[in-house]
């Protein structure tokens, strides 16, 4: 499968790094300017790391798509291209002489996948969006600031780049599925502000009319923002998933720590004013983890009870655990000067097929010569006609 991908940054980079990693071939098609996070640190031996966490894999070639002659090869790729990418605002690739209907006037198998903020039409098409602004737009940065208080703040963490690259991706294996049936190729139209409301397990919840005082004895939506961070005497927290005010997950939580007697107390007599004095319930449950120096034995506290615990600690810190390394979730790709980064490794274990990081990260223009020539025919002399007249460019360093 042959993937073009005209994204940048992360939304859809991310889901062409799913596509090289299910065993496509991604050719990554690069403006002289380069992907800004080319530019982004750390970097070694002239490769960004953020970059490189993205585009591990795909092949690369640079040109400047003001040019009639570098459309033209682009054309002439997207005739043999199974699926386009591309995350620019809405008729950008149009303008430029590569929207979809001209492609797929050409080449009718190809799905075209166009990643944006708030989708190819209605009020806010023309808005520029990155996953902070997103996340103000589709309440989720109100979300997280409510559960802390009203304190807002942006998520570290660009959620409404890396889930809409997910959705993105399932759209395209289902376009690919369907077009082995139907023969035809298809546009996707997948936005950022839809895929976070998508996501957020918690909106039913936010629509509905009722309020907290209509919930009696339940508690909302889980409410996970409520779930115990916990203290121990090594020095650790523990995260512990259920509700403690919840009716069934109270009861566990007092059998785990011993203390049925609380069943008893005023304070914990209903989930309704269990929620009411839930500050003084996780207080009970901070005295009595700060006892364990053993990080197993709280788990199997909580585990005896049909609670789930997981130990707080940082993506470094998971990633030289034992079981990071047994499952291979974090791989060494090339830093492209002897030495390596290392990167997340994909999630999937298929029974059948080999996936995973593969390739190295590509110099922009790297591969300009080798695609063109193999893709369509183009011998030296003209490759290096298109160098010298700026079609192509490259910045490869010196060796």
């Amino acid at each position: 499968m042959l993937v073009l991908d005209f994204s940048r940054v992360l939304s859809g980079p991310h889901c062409g790094r799913m596509l090289v990693d299910l065993g496509a071939e991604v050719i990554k098609v690069e403006p002289p300017e380069g992907d800004m996070t080319r530019f982004s640190a750390p970097r070694l031996h002239s490769m960004a790391s953020y970059f490189a966490q993205q585009n591990v894999g795909k092949r690369n070639i640079s040109l400047d798509l003001r040019r009639s002659e570098a459309v033209e090869l682009l054309l002439r790729l997207a005739d043999q291209a199974d699926v386009v990418l591309e995350n620019f605002r809405p008729g950008v690739m149009a303008r430029m002489g590569l929207g979809y209907d001209t492609m797929a006037a050409r080449n009718p198998r190809l799905v075209f996948a166009a990643i944006t903020g708030y989708g190819q039409s209605g009020p806010w098409a023309r808005r520029r969006a990155y996953a902070p602004v997103v996340g103000a737009e589709s309440g989720i940065t109100y979300g997280q600031g409510m559960a802390r208080g009203g304190q807002f703040a942006n998520d570290p963490y660009s959620h409404a780049d890396v889930y809409t690259s997910l959705e993105c991706a399932s759209a395209i294996l289902a376009a690919l599925f369907q077009r082995e049936r139907s023969g035809r190729g298809q546009f996707i139209d997948v936005s950022m502000c839809e895929t976070m409301l998508y996501v957020n397990e918690h909106l039913h919840w936010e629509l509905s009319p009722l309020t907290e005082d209509d919930l009696g004895e339940e508690v909302g939506s889980f409410r996970p923002a409520d779930y115990p961070v916990l203290p121990t005497a090594q020095g650790h927290d523990v995260v512990v998933s259920g509700h403690p005010a919840a009716r069934g997950t109270f009861e566990r939580y007092l059998a785990a720590m011993g203390r049925p007697e609380l069943a008893a107390d005023p304070r914990f007599g209903s989930v309704r004013s269990r929620r009411t004095h839930l500050g003084d319930l996780l207080a009970e449950l901070r005295a009595w983890s700060i006892t364990f120096d053993d990080l197993e034995a709280l788990e199997a506290a909580f585990a005896a009870q049909g609670l789930a615990m997981g130990v707080l600690r940082s993506s470094r810190e998971l990633a030289d655990t034992e079981w990071a390394r047994e499952r291979g979730a974090v791989v060494e790709v090339s830093d492209r000067g002897g030495g390596t980064f290392r990167i997340p490794n994909s999630p999937w274990v298929f029974s059948g097929a080999e996936t995973g990081a593969r390739g190295v990260p590509a110099y922009r223009g790297e591969h300009n010569r080798d695609v063109l020539a193999e893709r369509l025919g183009l011998d030296g002399a003209h490759l290096d006609a298109l160098e010298a007249g700026g079609v192509l460019s490259s910045r490869v360093p010196g060796r």
